[in-house]
Parts: structure tokens; C-alpha cells; sequence
């Protein structure tokens, strides 16, 4: 089959998203007289061809296309990573998909390859994931951000521009932007849609016209708060220059990380629409409460809910028992956390506060817990106090 027919078959879904999360890069399996996705921690592979080594190192560096034939180094492929990033671009509905060592990672490949063609120039909406923001703004890696709402996104564009970057539902607010309005505004830039909280299950951004679908894979693709991982499902040829720009920096995935991540697949559309439906639940008592000022949930559903107390939100977090304060999300266990104070501690607190993250947010990540335990939980951490604690700007 030629490269072309492979790609149109890989983006064709063949079968239910349910289906494809549990055989998805697993099909050759039972060929090899397997149940269980082998793990290969191998970092180098023995081969007495030198030359055929080198005919597969030279194709690597014209086009970033994987290797064809027998692995070379860990650095350039791992097969178990590899399953795991069929399976993903086989759910999102992309021709590839390119693991990193973190969502940062991954997104760092990313500004890196269009870096790398003089398009430094990136047009971003806000809210983004705290450190994603910081990337941006920092200028770390030499790229220039012009922050605007979704209805400035054309206006924003330059030459030199060459991504643009959203989030939706956006962390920590949730906010919703319409992704195929979007990408029509970007003409012929890449957009970038992080779609972290709304997985697969949820949305397919690239059906809606985004070029690049960025997952912190740590969250719901793993699933259990056991594995650090970044993935971006593209077109062969972004993916082509993603696996040169991991191969020259080393952030690659370990394959104990792609077995899990894998796995963590596996389960997926089951979690999503498990915890989707108890986080609608107490997203609609919450609403009700007279100690919560405002409740923010997203109208495509999903596990995440973000909520603004009457009293003090640090108070809340030292009250709960049954739900976990701790960073991160996505995990089976409710985790809370305030987003002011840590998630997005280091984006400058106007900047903070102009893209709706207040000091008295809270962002709950809903797990699979009884719904009557949490709201339980959430009862007693909601008793009201007169004094609020603002976090210090920074």
C-alpha cells in the first residue's frame, strides 16, 4: 500500500470510538500469538546491515517519516510508544500522532518546527494552561505572542505568523470557542487546539479544521495519575517534523509511558462518560448553592468544573477530605485545586484575572467516585467565611 492510500485509510473510522480505543494499535496482536501489548525498553537494536541503517538514518533526516525496517535507536522510535500513537490518531481521526515526554515537550516541538521556518509569530487566545502561557510570553524560545480574543484572530495575523493557539474548553474557566469558526479565520496558518479536557470522547478538533491536536497525555489519555506524557495528532508531514525536532532535542516518551498511556486508552470513552455525567451533577448543585457564586461548565459536557466561592476558596480547599487537593487532572479520583494560587501562579495576575481566572476560582476534576460522597465532601468544604485570603500578585 502506498503512502498515500496508508494515510486515507488511517484517518477513516472504520469503527465506533469505543471499538478504537480498545484495538487500536493492538491489531497485529493475535497474528503474534499475543493479548497484551509486549513493552520494548530496548534503546539500541543490534543489526550487522550498516548500510541499511544508514539508507533508514538518511530517509529520517530528508522527510522525519518513521523508519522502515528494523528500530535503529530509542531516540528515533520505540514500538510500544509507537502503538500508543496509532491508537491516539486513530481516535482523534488524524494521520499521525507524535508522543513527547510532556505536553510541554510537545508543545515545544511544535513552536520549534515553525520556529525553524522563520515563523516566530504565534496568535493566542486566553485562557491556555498556565505554563503554556508563560512559554508564550517569556519569549523562551524566541517566538513573539499576540494575545486576542477568537473574533480578533484574523486581524492578528502577520506573515511571519505561524501558529495559532487555542484551548477548548479552556483551563481553568472552561470557556468554549468554535473551533471550525476558528479555523476558518486562521486561513492557511496552523491552528493548535489543546484538547485536553475534552479528549476525543467529547470533540475531534481536527474535523472542526484545526492542523494540530495537542494532549497532555498525563490527564485523561492516562488516566490514573501514574504517567507524564505529551502527544500532538497532525498530518504525515507536520509529523514528519515533529519526529526531527524530538530526535535532535530528546524529549521522547519512555516506553514504560506508551505501554501505560496505551492502556490508559483502553478505558477512555468509559471514564469520559462516567465522570462527565456526575461532573454535570454537582455542576448543577453547585449552581443551586447559595455559597458558590458562579458556576462554570462547558456545553460539550465533560469531567471538568470550575466554580467561584461567595467565602474563601484556600478555606475550601483545607476542608476537603474525600477529594484530593493536588495539581494535575484527569485522574479516576476528584482532585481540586485554585488555579490562581498554582496551575496559573505564573501568569501575571492581570493578565490572569483580564482572561477570567478570579481569586476565588476553584477547578474541580471529577473522577469516578460515588456522586453522594463528593457533593458529601463538597458540603462540608463549602462552609461560608468572612474572610478572604487573596493570593499575592505576581
Amino acid at each position: 500500500m502506498d503512502s498515500a492510500r496508508t494515510a486515507t485509510a488511517s484517518r477513516t473510522p472504520l469503527r465506533a470510538l469505543a471499538t478504537e480505543a480498545v484495538h487500536a494499535g493492538r491489531d497485529d496482536l493475535a497474528r503474534q500469538g499475543l493479548h497484551a501489548p509486549p513493552i520494548d525498553l530496548s534503546t539500541t537494536y543490534p543489526s550487522h546491515d550498516s548500510r541499511g541503517e544508514a539508507a533508514r538514518i538518511d530517509a529520517f533526516a530528508a522527510t522525519g517519516a518513521e523508519p522502515q525496517g528494523p528500530p535503529v535507536y530509542g531516540r528515533l522510535g520505540n514500538p510500544t510508544v509507537a502503538r500508543f500513537e496509532t491508537a491516539l490518531a486513530r481516535l482523534e481521526n488524524t494521520e499521525a500522532a507524535v508522543a513527547f515526554a510532556s505536553g510541554m515537550a510537545a508543545l515545544t516541538a511544535v513552536l520549534l518546527v515553525r520556529a525553524s521556518l522563520g515563523l516566530r509569530h504565534v496568535v493566542a487566545v486566553r485562557p491556555l494552561y498556565g505554563c503554556s502561557d508563560h512559554l508564550l510570553t517569556a519569549g523562551l524560545l524566541g517566538t513573539e505572542v499576540t494575545w486576542t480574543d477568537p473574533a480578533g484572530v484574523a486581524d492578528a495575523l502577520r506573515p511571519d505568523t505561524g501558529l495559532v493557539l487555542v484551548e477548548s474548553p479552556a483551563n481553568p474557566t472552561l470557556a468554549e470557542i468554535d473551533l471550525r469558526a476558528l479555523a476558518h479565520s486562521c486561513g492557511s496558518v496552523p491552528l493548535l487546539a489543546d484538547n485536553t479536557f475534552a479528549t476525543p470522547v467529547l470533540q475531534r478538533p481536527a474535523e472542526q479544521g484545526a492542523r494540530l491536536v495537542l494532549h497532555s497525555a498525563t490527564k485523561y489519555l492516562g488516566g490514573h495519575g501514574d504517567v507524564m506524557a505529551g502527544v500532538v495528532a497532525c498530518d504525515e508531514e507536520f509529523a514528519g517534523q515533529l519526529r526531527q525536532v524530538r530526535f535532535a532535542t530528546g524529549g521522547v516518551l519512555h516506553p514504560l509511558a506508551g505501554y501505560l498511556l496505551l492502556r490508559g486508552l483502553s478505558t477512555l470513552p468509559v471514564r469520559v462518560r462516567a465522570a462527565s455525567a456526575t461532573a454535570a451533577e454537582l455542576a448543577g448543585r453547585l449552581a443551586a448553592d447559595p455559597r458558590v457564586a458562579r458556576v462554570h461548565y462547558p456545553r460539550i459536557g465533560g469531567a471538568m468544573v470550575a466554580f467561584e466561592v461567595e467565602g474563601d476558596p484556600h478555606g475550601v480547599i483545607d476542608r476537603v477530605r474525600l477529594i484530593t487537593p493536588a495539581v494535575s487532572l484527569g485522574s479516576v479520583d476528584t482532585l481540586i485545586q485554585h488555579p490562581a494560587s498554582i496551575s496559573h501562579r505564573i501568569v501575571h495576575a492581570d493578565d490572569r484575572r483580564g482572561a477570567g481566572v478570579s481569586d476565588r476560582l476553584l477547578r474541580l476534576s471529577v473522577g469516578l467516585e460515588d456522586v453522594e460522597d463528593l457533593w458529601a465532601d463538597l458540603d462540608t468544604a463549602l462552609q461560608e467565611t468572612s474572610v478572604v485570603t487573596a493570593p499575592r500578585s505576581s
